[in-house]
């Protein structure tokens, strides 16, 4: 997968301001997963960066997220142990994994696994302001590939499946400390 290179195309921003949620997967070598989604969030980069970077309160706002906190903070680098539900029916199973994350404040945060459940899980996170429509587009982008048995195509079906939920609750959490925010002041 190409990395994002920080400017939404015109063809993609109308449809991500028209409320869509954008998801799409690449197979890549090796039965590994690349997966890249984007979203629309009405809210300013700081409400969106403390939205995603509030590690120990993900299990609280993001669907299949069981527990997320940081066992190890140093200046920009930030190490999390998480544990999620993921699959489908009777492939549903439980995972958890240690992610080391290197955050950029207010615009991105980079991360790969480093003790897991998954041989490749690696990505971003990149918030990109839009000041002309008062929001961010918040863009995800992953290679994944579990150490257990899930072929690639399982494994695409589940991020399609379950990536709208993520970035609809990143979206409603960012969109509501951004009204929070509004109220106060």
């Amino acid at each position: 997968m190409t990395p994002h290179s920080g400017q939404t195309p015109d063809s993609l921003c109308t449809r991500l301001l028209k409320g869509e949620i954008t998801v799409d997967l690449t197979w890549l070598e090796n039965d590994t997963t690349g997966v890249s989604s984007a979203v629309f969030i009405k809210a300013s980069a700081a409400s969106v960066w403390e939205t995603i970077s509030d590690y120990n309160n993900l299990s609280k706002t993001l669907p299949k997220v069981v527990s997320s906190r940081v066992i190890q903070r140093h200046d920009n680098d930030v190490t999390i142990e998480q544990t999620g539900r993921t699959g489908i029916l009777i492939f549903e199973r439980t995972v958890s994994f240690v992610l080391r994350a290197r955050e950029e404040k207010p615009a991105s945060i980079e991360f790969h696994q480093i003790e897991g459940d998954f041989s490749t899980y690696e990505g971003h996170w990149i918030i990109e302001p839009l000041e002309q429509y008062d929001g961010c587009v918040l863009h995800y982008q992953a290679t994944i590939k579990p150490a257990f048995f899930a072929p690639a195509i399982l494994v695409s079906f589940v991020q399609r499946q379950d990536l709208p939920g993520v970035m609809g609750a990143h979206k409603h959490q960012a969109e509501t400390l951004e009204q929070s925010r509004k109220q106060r002041s």
